[in-house]
Order: structure tokens, then sequence, then C-alpha cells
């Protein structure tokens, strides 16, 4: 087992980077990016009106702080599979959803502005990396279903 570890400590030190630029995101989502949901969901939210938006400086941020996350995440991808069929699969997902999501949160924005629970989801999983936590178990077993079937 040590000598696994030793033999793989710069994939570990890789993943680990990309966890530590993952939490300072998170960590200083306050004064990196503008997004008025941030205070807003985290107090009694459920009965109150949306907060005051400046719509265009809430939409490049959201794509910037998806940029940030997405650019980590298929960072972390790369350094755990080193399989760039796989980073290119993510890479595409990656943009797909965002466009799905992007324009579900401006409907939801509008549309339906009383749904709070579903602009929060959205939201959710624009602002935050839970598609690597698909992705990294589904390319594990994918990769081992691989290595399996050529032996």
């Amino acid at each position: 087992m040590k000598q696994k570890l030793l033999k793989h400590r710069f994939q570990i030190f890789l993943v680990v980077v990309a966890i530590i630029g993952l939490a300072f995101v998170r960590n200083y989502e306050d004064m990196l990016f503008y997004d008025p949901f941030l205070n807003f969901f985290k107090g009694k939210y459920s009965h109150q009106p949306l907060p005051e938006l400046v719509e265009w400086k809430l939409y490049l941020n959201l794509f910037f702080r998806y940029v940030v996350n997405t650019l980590l995440s298929l960072f972390m991808i790369h350094a755990l599979f080193k399989n760039n069929e796989f980073l290119k699969l993510a890479a595409v997902l990656y943009v797909v959803f965002f466009i799905i999501l992007l324009v579900l949160f401006i409907v939801t924005i509008h549309v339906f502005s009383d749904r709070l629970m579903l602009l929060f989801y959205i939201r959710r999983f624009i602002i935050q990396p839970i598609f690597l936590l698909l992705f990294i178990p589904g390319f594990y077993f994918q990769q081992y279903d691989l290595k399996k079937s050529n032996s």
C-alpha cells in the first residue's frame, strides 16, 4: 500500500491541489462572485420576494464560477484517470449541462419566481461542483470495466 501511494504521489498532489482550489472558490465565494442569492438562501427565504438582481452581472458571475469549478474538476479528472476520452466527454457534458441549467435558471427567475426551491437547486448545480461527484465514480467504473474486458 505504501509503495502504491509513493508511486502515485504526484497524482495525489494534483488531486489535492484541485480540492484546495475548489475549497478556495467555496470559501471566498462572497468576495469573488456577485450572487445576491448567497445571503438570500442562508436566511428564511420561503416567504420573501427575490432579492434585487443585476441580471447580466449575476449571469456573468454564474458563468465565471461554473468555468472555474469546471476547470478545476477537469484538472482533477485528468489527474485521476489520465484518459483523454474521459476528459473530452466530461468537458462536453459540462458545456451541455451549463447551457441547460442556465436556461432553466433564467426561466425559473422570470416565470416561476415563486418556486424558490427549484431556483435553489438549479443554482446549486451551477455554483457547486456536483457533477464531479457523479463523474468520478462513473469514470472509475468505466475504467474498471475497460481493464476487466482487456484482460
